[in-house]
This record gives structure tokens, sequence and C-alpha cells, in this order.
């Protein structure tokens, strides 16, 4: 049986103008969003069997002859607020700058969750879903550009995640032991989360400041109490404050989502993977975050996470078992003892702590471990 070709990912005109300068060969190439319509190239010697173009603009006449020379072409779709075909991850200042769509001036990331609420939220038509889904796999890709597209790859980046509600107030002490338990992972680690307000802002929030020290994420709470929940309207314009008196911080990730697009986007990450499917979004958050994870004060969520990547680490679903770190005894003893009676093979890797610097030291003296 013929295995599929593993694909080189193109997404700059200039690299693609410099493979075929060395050679006019696009076999088991995919070409990402890129226009083409006067790219300088013979169209009628260039090899393209296999290749991909997806969501290029062509000249006139080219989509046809490639079709029948064995590419496979997928066109731009009509206009929408967020493109199916982005080649990069969303930053903060990008989803939260004001954008113009039909008269009405949002930020971009309200603009989508209108749009996909409008257009059936997690029930689209056809049109829409295959929009989405080509968005969401797109994010996939670039995600992989950041983590890398290998499971060693993943490791290397020692990726910790931290999970929790997201209606904890920035004055909670909870809150508080996430960003300080970030703080200090975000020294040698890559710290992702949801993506979303309370325990997940505050893991991006520490994890940004790990370069400025408790200082600066003392004086950073300080700023942020002043604005305890989204419903205040100084919420982001805080936040906003932090970042102008402490930038350039350490690099993190988020990874939220529109099924949840009423919540704020923290503004602390540094590259957000945003998905239309909350699914492909869960389940990727757990697996990716191979060097442990931190669960914080929560409620149905959180425990739905725990319980999902308890599942992972029992089956070895992504090839390792990583710690489970649960931050507050008083929300977890019970729950994570139950666990570890069930655990098994990962009983070891499960610790329940009230301290940020325990649970720091928990995660790098417990590496990811293969099965058995």
């Amino acid at each position: 049986m013929k295995e599929p070709p593993r694909r080189r990912n193109i997404r700059e005109i200039e690299t693609l103008e410099a493979l075929v300068a060395r050679e006019p060969d696009l076999c088991d190439i995919a070409v990402h969003n890129l226009d083409l319509t006067h790219w300088k190239v013979d169209w009628a010697t260039l090899k393209v069997d296999g290749a991909l173009f997806l969501g290029c603009t062509l000249p006139p006449g080219v989509t046809d002859e490639l079709g029948a020379r064995g590419a496979l072409v997928f066109p731009p779709f009509s206009k929408r607020p967020y493109d199916p075909y982005r080649r990069t991850l969303y930053s903060a200042e990008e989803l939260d700058a004001e954008v113009e769509w039909f008269g009405t001036r949002k930020t971009l990331d309200e603009m989508i969750y209108d749009w996909y609420s409008a257009g059936g939220s997690y029930l689209p038509d056809v049109g829409e879903a295959l929009a989405q889904r080509t968005h969401d796999f797109s994010i996939d890709e670039a995600l992989a550009d950041v983590i890398g597209d290998t499971v060693q790859k993943r490791l290397e980046k020692s990726i910790v995640g931290i999970m929790g509600g997201h209606d904890v107030s920035r004055d909670a002490p909870a809150y508080e032991s996430a960003a300080r338990a970030a703080l200090d992972l975000g020294r040698d680690h890559l710290v992702v989360t949801g993506g979303g307000p309370g325990i997940m802002e505050a893991g991006n929030l520490g994890a940004y400041l790990a370069p400025f020290g408790p200082d600066a994420l003392n004086d950073a709470l300080a700023t942020l109490r002043n604005a305890p929940t989204v419903a205040h309207p100084d919420y982001q314009s805080r936040a906003r404050e932090v970042l102008r008196k402490y930038p350039h911080g350490t690099y993190t990730l988020s990874i939220p989502t529109w099924f949840y697009g009423f919540e704020k986007t923290s503004l602390f990450a540094s590259g957000i993977a945003k998905y239309f499917a909350n699914s492909i979004r869960e389940d990727g958050l757990l697996a990716i975050s191979l060097a442990g994870i931190i669960f914080a004060d929560g409620a149905a969520g959180t425990v739905q996470e725990i319980f999902q990547d308890a599942a992972q680490n029992y089956y070895s679903t992504f090839a390792y078992q990583s710690p489970m770190v649960f931050l507050g005894t008083e929300r977890w003893d019970t729950l994570a003892g139950a666990l570890r009676t069930e655990a098994g093979p990962y009983n070891d890797l499960v610790f329940v702590t009230d301290s940020a610097e325990d649970t720091a030291a928990f995660i790098r003296s417990h590496p990811p471990r293969t099965a058995g």
C-alpha cells in the first residue's frame, strides 16, 4: 500500500520562488494563500502532480490547467471577517483591534464571534462549516510552526498547560497562585492556557512577566485588581497598562475558542491559536502540554479537562505520560485522591499543593515519560 506523501507547506512567495528557481517541481507541495496572479513562472513546464493550492489567487485559465495535470486547487472563500486560509497565529493586538464590517465597528474578536453566532455557532451550514474547518486546520499548521510538528520537537519546547476557571477574579488568591507558578515556570517552559479570563489570564500573565521577576508581578497584580472582573469597564485597559509598562515579555501561548466567544481573550498571550471547534481546541490543548498540566481553581469545565487529561495519561494517548498538579488542596484534594486510586501507571505523577513554588518544582522534577 502506497503511503500518503508528507507535504511541505509553503506560505511565503519568496520561499516558493527560491524553490522553483532550483527546480520547477511542486509535486506534493502545499502552497497556502498566496497571490500568484503576477508570479513570473512558466506554468506549462511546472511539475504539479500532487500539489495543493489552498486559497491561492491564480491567473485566468491556470486553475483548469493545474487540475488537468494532477494538482488540487481549493479556491478562496467568499469574504468573511476571518481568513480561512490564514498563515499565522493571531496576536492579542490583532484580535483586540477595531475593524469595520458593513458599517459596524467592533474588535476583530467580537466581529468574528458575531459572524460565528449568526451562522448557527456550532451548527453552521455546509459552506460556513467548510470555511471554519479550513480555518481550524490552518491554525493547526500555524501552531505547528511554533511548537513543532513532531512529538520530539514539542518535548523540547517543555510545554506546560495551566487550566482553571474563567470567572476567577483578579483579586482572588487562586489567581495570584496561578500567576506565581507561571512566573516561575516561564523561565524555562513554554506556558499555554485556554486563552480566556480568570486562571487562564493569570497563567499567561505570570509567564509573560518571567523576565521581570516577582516585583513586576506584584506591581501588575496591583494594577489588575483595580478592574477585577470582565464586567468592569477598565478590564482590558488595565491589562494594556501592564503590557505598556512591561513590553517584550516571555513568549506564551493561548488556545481559546469562539465557542466561548463571549469570554474576553487574554491580552497576555504572545501567540493565540483561536479555533471555532471547541472539541479540537480542548483535546489539542491538553495533548501539547507534554511537560505537565496545572489545574487551579475551576468548576465543571476544569473538571472535564482533568478527566480528559487523566484518560490521555492512562492510555498514553499521545505517547507520553505527564504530571498533573492540583494547585489548591481545599478545592482538589478529594478529587486528586480518588484519581490516584484509579491512576495506576501514572499515580506518582499526581500532586496536590497550595504552593506555587512546589508546583513549579514538581513539574521540573517529573519530566514526561513513555508508558512502561
